[in-house]
């Protein structure tokens, strides 16, 4: 086997060595996981959700071991790694709920009895992204386990530090072995085998449209379920009769939270006309209090970009566009870069219309509720968005107006484990979170009981 060398994004040091498995040991993980499945879905409903209560509360133990974690392997600020922490314990605890509330239907027919059962597909793989390793595992792991499916999961290759210890704290809190394996590897390797292997039933993916279009055409040769999670390069509208102090105060975490490695990143930002110049007042003073620090510190708001390759992407972008103003960032070791502001001089720029993913913001002015309409929905991609306006009869035609599966009004909140996750167009097929994200990883059967006598 190879091995990738992990390395602190703030410090630039290696800090873990973790072995990368090859198409033999894949092959073994999911042989392991066929086989453990063949129990696994047979677990009585509520000793797999007494389980999972289990399993949730080592994740509970170790939260901030796990937090410590993400900060090193991703450079994600102390705070935000606490809340990733604890949205892992409360997905899990979330689906605990399902193994006994997992219900069919019957169904009025003549001549008998129909019902239905939601039954588990098998073997499920999991490609989890850099960029929020720990929740989005759970995102998948947590309603495909409860639904009695077992999972494969590969994280991304250079964060998977917290995805190896949730997979032990699994074994530690009693799920059997091969229910839950993370297996560290390349996606051309790992990834892949979860596509064209014939046991593995269902394929969850996060990350860029371009490989999940590749993901989706590979599956389509066995008719594979796959849930996408894509690309987006979402809008955040302010008209001119919302709150601009509050809307430019709560611009910054909207693009650059995690250093606007987000697919959810606000990262077109449409202002009407009138209030435009009071609003990059407020934006540039926004800002500059939204400063790249030291990620271990509890009040930093922004850390490192992830590697040195992506930092380098990102400034190739800014370097093309209208700079505006910039926020600070530390100098010498660690994949610093600045907030930055742009302004378009049109709505067809790469900054304007490309993912970056990184923290640079794209501003434009706007006339009309239609134009923002139509600037906002002149994308490929569909996944989340802002508005911000102190009408609610424009909130309501805004928010059906736009494009996009996941929507704030004067927020800029777009996950949360009660309510679905996903998006429309190039950023995706199906949901994630929520009441009804476990039927995904579920087949319907119908079962029909005759009751008339034969004659």
């Amino acid at each position: 086997m190879s091995t990738y060398t992990v390395v602190n994004p703030a410090t630039e040091e290696s800090i873990a060595e973790v072995e990368l498995a090859d198409l033999a040991a894949t092959d073994r993980a999911i042989a392991r996981a066929a086989e453990a499945y063949e129990t696994w879905r047979h677990v009585a409903p509520a000793d797999r959700a007494r389980l999972l209560r289990r399993f949730a509360a080592a994740v509970d133990s170790a939260i901030d071991e796990l937090a410590a974690l993400e900060v090193a392997n991703a450079g994600h600020t102390i705070s935000n790694a606490m809340w990733e922490a604890g949205n892992v314990r409360d997905v899990i605890e979330y689906y605990a709920a399902v193994p006994e509330r997992l219900f069919g239907r019957q169904i009025p027919v003549a001549g008998g009895v129909d019902i239905t059962f939601h039954e588990p597909l098998g073997v499920v793989g999991v490609i989890v992204p850099w960029n929020f390793p720990m929740p989005i595992a759970a995102w998948g792991f947590a309603p495909a386990l409860a639904a009695g499916n077992t999972v494969v999961l590969k994280p991304a290759e250079i964060t998977p530090l917290t995805a190896i210890r949730i997979g032990e704290l699994a074994r530690e809190a009693g799920i059997p072995e091969g229910v839950l394996t993370i297996i560290p590897g390349k996606g051309s390797v790992v990834g892949e085998r979860f596509v064209t292997h014939p046991a593995v039933r269902k394929v969850v993916f996060t990350g860029s449209t371009e490989v999940g279009k590749r993901i989706m055409a590979g599956c389509a040769d066995q008719v594979k379920n796959l849930t996408l999670e894509l690309g987006g390069k979402n809008a955040n509208i302010v008209f001119d009769d919302a709150d601009v102090a509050a809307a430019a105060a709560a611009a910054p975490g909207g693009v650059f939270d995690n250093s606007g490695q987000d697919c959810c990143s606000r990262s077109r930002l449409l202002v009407q006309r009138g209030i435009y110049d009071e609003f990059m007042a407020a934006l540039e003073e926004a800002v500059g209090d939204f400063a790249a620090a030291d990620p271990t510190l509890p009040d930093t708001a922004m850390g490192p970009l992830v590697t040195a390759a992506h930092r380098d992407r990102v400034a190739g972008y800014v370097a093309a566009g209208d700079v505006a103003f910039t926020g600070t960032a530390p100098t010498g070791p660690g994949f610093w870069f600045p907030p930055t502001v742009l302004t378009p001089p049109t709505t067809s720029t790469v900054d304007f219309t490309e993912e970056i993913f990184g923290p640079v913001l794209s501003v434009v002015p706007f006339d009309t509720e239609a134009e923002a309409l139509r600037i906002a929905n002149d994308t490929e991609y569909g996944l989340s968005g802002s508005i911000w306006t102190a009408s609610l009869d424009r909130a309501m035609r805004v928010s059906r107006g736009v494009e996009a599966g996941n929507l704030s009004v004067n927020s800029h909140a777009s996950v949360r484990y009660s309510t679905p996750f996903g998006g429309f167009k190039q950023s995706g097929l199906g949901r994630e979170l929520g009441p009804d994200a476990v039927a995904s990883f579920t087949e319907v059967k119908n079962v029909f009981f005759a009751t008339q006598p034969a004659d």
